[in-house]
């Protein structure tokens, strides 16, 4: 008799582990899913600062471009009249000797090399299409080979980085 209580005993402590079994799996389940909600939230947490710090990222660099720009922007607007100067010099130097006037080409080149390799485009020819945006007209002239709103003559070119200006030119324009 003692063997069928232990064997009673032992099928009903096989039901309550089963019965446990069970509720441990729906409290499992109930919890990952819990878990698998809270995943979800960090992941989409964690890929949101990843995208802002990417923004963050583009954008400091933009940023630091821009800085470097404007920078190579002042100091070059400094040396402008010097440039200016001297172009008007190489225009006048009709009477110079050779020697002379070779030697100031050479200076004027080296000037136009140095804006190049800082990225700096002159604008401002004579036959251009006016545009507000990048020059000053200071005069409007009738000027039979050109169209209306071209440019007639130049009185300072203009000078830009990228899409900076740095200095307007100065310019008559066609009627």
């Amino acid at each position: 008799m003692a063997r069928k209580k232990t064997a009673k005993s032992a099928s009903k402590s096989d039901n309550t582990a089963a019965v446990n079994e069970k509720k441990e799996e729906t409290v499992t389940k109930a919890e990952y899913d819990k878990l698998k909600n809270e995943l979800d939230t960090q992941k989409e947490q964690f890929l949101r600062m990843a995208a802002e710090y990417d923004n963050f990222r583009k954008r400091t660099e933009k940023e630091k471009l821009a800085t470097f720009d404007n920078a190579v922007a002042t100091t070059v607007e400094a040396f402008l009249p010097v440039a200016d100067n001297f172009a008007l010099a190489v225009a006048s130097s009709g009477d110079a000797s050779d020697e002379f006037k070779k030697g100031l080409e050479m200076i004027q080149k080296q000037l136009d090399n140095a804006f190049k390799q800082l990225n700096i485009e002159e604008f401002g020819e004579r036959g251009e299409e006016f545009d507000p945006k990048l020059h000053n007209a200071v005069q409007r002239v009738d000027d039979e080979e050109l169209e209306e709103d071209y440019i007639a003559s130049v009185y300072q070119k203009g000078y830009r980085i990228g899409d900076k200006i740095i200095r307007h030119a100065m310019v008559t324009v066609a009627q």
